[in-house]
């Protein structure tokens, strides 16, 4: 991949839409003391960065007159909808593979971009599993596989990222930090090949808690495949980066990879949408919450950039990410209390709430004794300290509780 390269395929691109905004975010500058520009690629035409490998790759093929077969990809989501809206463009033949875990949104969101270019097939758990089975299916027809991120020209295309970033910047500012999602590590990839002007430590990654690939692959030395993999991040839920992506990312320190809590993630999702007006799926909210993870003391009076990496975000999943980032902000949390079974005990309990203590569920699980019954109790308040509190008036009175926010496995069993 050469400069030269990245700036062809940045011309190409206009073909089909332009350049995405580069907004500097007076929020988030305003809380780190910084300036912060978020680059958006959620306002893309199929809503993430993805159609730009895609498209990248198609148009090479294209170019070389390879019309004659079909098109194959396997995605979580975003590739699939950049895959088949550049199948659409050049009114070529298409099947998508993706996960039976998808969200709805973006399944459907796919056949609209694609129409009757593509044809879907839902396979497997994670996208590792989908990958194996479109691969299966490119050596059985004989079709050209399309990756979502482990190819050239796919990282060329992802490239173009950067290239609109320096374009876009204001006059004599030069990026001091560049904040950048990482899944299958092809974004990450064409960017720091392509911004040669920026010191190696002035690139950041983030990646989820749940799917470290790149992490522990630069610890490792070598590409590790994980066993398994939180699939709540699912636009970078990836087992294991691309070979091509870690030979390009190899040098940098694991240090450089932030490891991003799905819960924090959330609360980033919540105050974007809320303060903004921004709607960020999980992986498009990575680099921003990363922000957070990094800290004034590390921004300060920095040139940082941050790259919005997708808005495709299915609303039913909007409980959940509610939910989640009350339990990371420490606005929420759920107990097992053990009650006496006596007239008034209920009330007593009630008294040592706090006035801005407020419960968000009750529940009686079972009899744990004749005189005692076990309760489900999820309670919600207005600031972090109060939960100390609490808890002080809680031991104060004797009472039997546990407190199971942070109990994965009762967490998953019962809330």
């Amino acid at each position: 991949m050469t400069r030269q390269d990245v700036l062809q395929a940045t011309e190409a691109m206009r073909e089909i839409f332009p350049a995405t905004p580069l907004q500097l975010n007076e929020h988030l500058s305003a809380r780190y003391g910084a300036s912060v520009y978020l680059k958006r690629e959620d306002l893309s035409p199929v809503r993430s960065y993805k159609i730009r490998g895609a498209f990248n790759f198609f148009r090479k093929v294209i170019a070389g007159g390879g019309t004659d077969k079909t098109f194959i990809c396997a995605s979580a989501g975003n590739h699939a909808q950049g895959f088949a809206f550049v199948c659409r463009h050049f009114g070529v033949k298409g099947v998508v593979f993706m996960p039976v875990t998808t969200p709805q949104q973006k399944i459907d969101k796919t056949r609209i971009f694609g129409g009757e270019f593509i044809t879907i097939r839902l396979f497997g758990d994670i996208f590792d599993q989908c990958y194996a089975a479109a691969r299966e299916h490119v050596e059985a027809i004989g079709g050209y596989m399309v990756p979502p991120f482990d190819h050239a020209d796919i990282i060329e295309g992802q490239a173009t990222v950067a290239a609109e970033i320096l374009e876009q910047l204001p006059d004599g500012e030069s990026p001091d930090l560049v904040i950048m999602p990482v899944g299958g590590g092809g974004l990450s990839a064409g960017m720091t090949g392509y911004m040669t002007d920026v010191p190696a430590d002035g690139f950041v990654f983030a990646e989820p808690s749940g799917a470290p690939s790149l992490k522990r692959s630069l610890e490792a030395g070598a590409v590790v495949t994980l066993p398994k993999v939180d699939n709540f991040v699912d636009g970078a839920a990836v087992a294991r980066i691309g070979d091509l992506n870690f030979q390009a990312l190899r040098g940098f320190p694991a240090e450089q990879v932030l490891l991003i809590a799905e819960n924090a993630i959330c609360v980033t999702i919540t105050e974007m949408l809320n303060v903004e007006g921004v709607v960020l799926e999980p992986a498009g909210a990575l680099a921003v919450a990363a922000l957070e993870e990094l800290g004034p003391d590390r921004l300060q009076g920095k040139t940082v950039i941050a790259v919005v990496s997708g808005g495709n975000f299915d609303f039913e999943r909007l409980p959940d990410v509610k939910e989640r980032a009350m339990r990371h902000a420490g606005l929420k949390k759920y107990f097992i209390l053990r009650l006496p079974q006596r007239p008034g005990a209920l009330r007593d309990f009630l008294n040592l709430l706090g006035p801005d203590d407020d419960i968000a569920r009750f529940e009686y699980l079972k009899k744990s004794a004749r005189n005692f019954g076990s309760i489900l109790i999820g309670i919600e308040t207005r600031e972090r300290g109060h939960f100390a509190e609490l808890i002080a008036r809680f031991e104060a009175a004797g009472l039997g509780y546990e407190d199971i926010t942070e109990n994965e496995i009762l967490a998953n069993l019962i809330i």
